[in-house]
């Protein structure tokens, strides 16, 4: 009875939810207005750490009110977009509620974007304002200014060689005055507007309907321009009820926010902390996380798969330069962790208690006092659970840290469904799958195995694009991911590839890349990227990309006498040592799986090349374009069935 009850209130929860995220905004500043709200840093005076300061809901309120007030000063009216271009600050969660309770609709630019896709993204968008970060950005538009007329002003955060009354350190033509203004400009300017219209950011708000574009986030796609998702408030409203439902944060957890605010996976955590009245510390300086996450001592954080990936090879490394003795014990406590995961979670999914049996138990204890508990402390010491999404994460890599007490709750979504579909469901998450759909998200398998979502998650559409829209979203509303999985019979779905990434072979066999690489990943602590290379083919190959940092150690503890990175990988031990790992994964693999050749590639492969996405995901057509040679040379002499 009880258990129906819960089950009827959370779905009134989902539904009778606020009519924008403006107003779930106001609404948790009403709810807890002296409740700590946010955390950022400020560099030290003199040097040294940075020292964290906070806002309380109210503080936060009466700045989003003043950037609110301001834009509306400037011309800005409901549904016309305003960019912002920055990395993850205090100051773009300021700006983006501003724009939200302005009636307005954010763009969002990733601050690596270069200048001729912003252009493209502004003029797209026909954004009437832009946010800027720092100079970088005001030049990116700068040197694209006759391209936009639609775009009236840039407010930049850090005007550190700007003139804020529109002139560059430089000296800009006089009639760029009046184009550029700071945002500490724009708050005075919004609170002049208040005291004459002190009501003017409630009325908009009020006026504000669900299906009123919030948010436009341009994908940052493998080929061609990237496309605009338009989402709506009801999405962002949606998506934080969803998430309080789930159980899975509360009002007294303390995130850490480092992730790219441009991304939607980032995105969707602010409405999320909305939703629920939480702490979010928040600082986007990916160097500065392994110094952050000890002094903010947070109790979840979400990331992408590389970043467990990197953790995970740089303990090995650590371990690896300690000596034999020390990698011998971290290689066992690996094992042991795995093997702990591994069965903690088959038997709470048998019987609902994560037990072990009483020897692994034993070694479980034993390794956690010389190994997992340094690992957890480098967390912070307080960390429950992280959330993990934007690509795949190797079950391996899950399963350690699963047994080393960092829980890792893998999710599904896209940009094109408000970034959060599924997620792990707690303490009964599953590593390998990414957990069951949010309440009132549907799913269902088509006869190809694509996973089609529908639910107020899903976007109302690619942005001028009618026809594109057409071929992913169906009149009824189902959206088609273009992803390739499987339901288990109690609802935990589990990802095994793109639909358009699937190698088909020349012997008509099937092979999913990314399941490959994953495995891979798991075994080799010095891999970086892996790409595997098949379609077509009349065998599997693959590129590799090492960690610098790790590999370095390697060749210099092993005699190597290669000159930097690139000779390093070139130098045949090294070979040797990767074609040792590849015999291992292929042990584990399908006859037509397995990789018979591989290429170690001279570098790392990395944004600023287009080879990954901001959220770090891999760009298999333009790395494959970029070493067609190598591929090439791996099928030199071959026979095509």
């Amino acid at each position: 009875m009880s258990e129906t009850v819960q089950q009827h209130s959370t779905t009134a929860l989902i539904e009778n939810r606020p009519p924008s995220a403006a107003a779930l905004f106001l609404d948790r500043v009403k709810a807890t207005p002296d409740g700590e709200a946010y955390r950022y840093p400020v560099p030290a005076e003199g040097g040294g750490p940075d020292q964290w300061r906070s806002l309380t809901w109210a503080q936060a309120a009466a700045r989003v009110s003043a950037v609110a007030a301001g834009l509306m000063a400037l011309g800005v009216r409901p549904e016309e977009r305003v960019a912002i271009a920055s990395n993850t600050r205090l100051e773009w969660i300021l700006a983006d509620f501003g724009v939200l309770c302005a009636g307005a609709a954010t763009t969002t630019i990733y601050p690596s974007t270069n200048a001729d896709e912003s252009a493209y993204i502004l003029t797209d968008s026909a954004s009437r304002v832009l946010i800027a970060e720092n100079a970088e950005q005001l030049a990116k538009v700068r040197a694209h200014r006759s391209e936009m007329p639609e775009l009236a002003h840039v407010v930049v955060m850090d005007t550190a060689g700007i003139d804020t009354a529109g002139i560059d350190a430089a000296g800009a033509d006089k009639e760029d005055e009046g184009w550029v203004l700071s945002l500490e400009e724009l708050e005075r300017r919004g609170a002049e507007h208040l005291e004459k219209n002190p009501d003017c950011v409630e009325e908009t708000v009020a006026g504000l309907r669900p299906n009123q574009l919030a948010t436009l986030i341009y994908t940052s796609g493998t080929t061609g321009r990237p496309k605009g998702v338009r989402l709506a408030h009801d999405s962002w409203t949606y998506e934080a009820r969803a998430i309080e439902v789930s159980g899975l944060i509360n009002s007294e957890d303390v995130q850490y926010l480092w992730l790219p605010l441009a991304h939607v996976f980032g995105k969707v955590l602010l409405a999320a902390q909305v939703g629920v009245g939480h702490v979010t510390a928040v600082d986007g300086r990916i160097d500065k996380i392994i110094e952050n996450l000890p002094v903010v001592q947070p109790t979840f954080m979400c990331a992408v798969p590389r970043i467990f990936e990197k953790v995970y090879n740089g303990v090995a490394s650590k371990a690896r330069e300690g000596g034999g003795a020390k990698y011998k014990i971290f290689k066992w406590a690996a094992e042991v962790a795995r093997e702990y995961g591994r069965v903690t979670q088959e038997n709470r999914r048998r019987t609902g208690k994560p037990s072990a049996p009483f020897g692994l138990a034993a070694k479980h204890a034993i390794a956690d006092k010389l190994v997992y508990a340094k690992l957890r402390a480098a967390f912070g010491g307080n960390l429950r659970a992280c959330a993990c999404g934007a690509s795949a994460l190797a079950p391996e890599i899950g399963y350690f840290f699963a047994g080393a007490g960092i829980h890792i709750l893998e999710g599904y979504g896209l940009t094109e469904t408000s970034a959060a579909s599924f997620i792990g469901p707690g303490e009964s998450y599953r590593t390998g799958t990414v957990g069951k759909p949010f309440q009132g998200t549907e799913v269902r398998i088509a006869e190809d195995g694509e996973i089609l979502l529908r639910g107020p998650g899903i976007m109302q559409g690619y942005h001028g694009l009618p026809e594109k829209t057409a071929e992913v979203l169906e009149p009824d509303g189902w959206l088609h991911t273009g992803d390739i999985g499987e339901l288990s019979e109690d609802g935990f779905l589990r990802i095994t590839d793109r639909k358009k990434d699937l190698i088909k072979t020349s012997g008509g066999k099937y092979v999913a890349p990314a399941e490959v690489e994953g495995q891979f990943k798991a075994i080799c602590p010095f891999v970086s990227n892996v790409l595997v290379h098949g379609a077509g083919r009349n065998y599997c190959t693959a590129l590799v990309a090492l960690d610098e940092p790790s590999i370095t150690a390697w060749a210099k503890e092993n005699g190597v006498t290669a000159s930097g990175y690139a000779q390093i990988v070139a130098s045949p031990q090294v070979h040797e040592l990767i074609d040792g790992y590849v015999r291992r994964l292929n042990t584990d693999l399908q006859r037509w799986q397995t990789i018979k050749k591989f290429a170690l590639l001279p570098r790392d492969l990395d944004v600023a090349h287009g080879e990954l996405t901001p959220s770090l995901k891999l760009k298999r057509p333009v790395v494959e374009k970029e070493y067609a040679g190598l591929i090439e040379e791996m099928y030199v002499g071959s026979r095509e069935d």
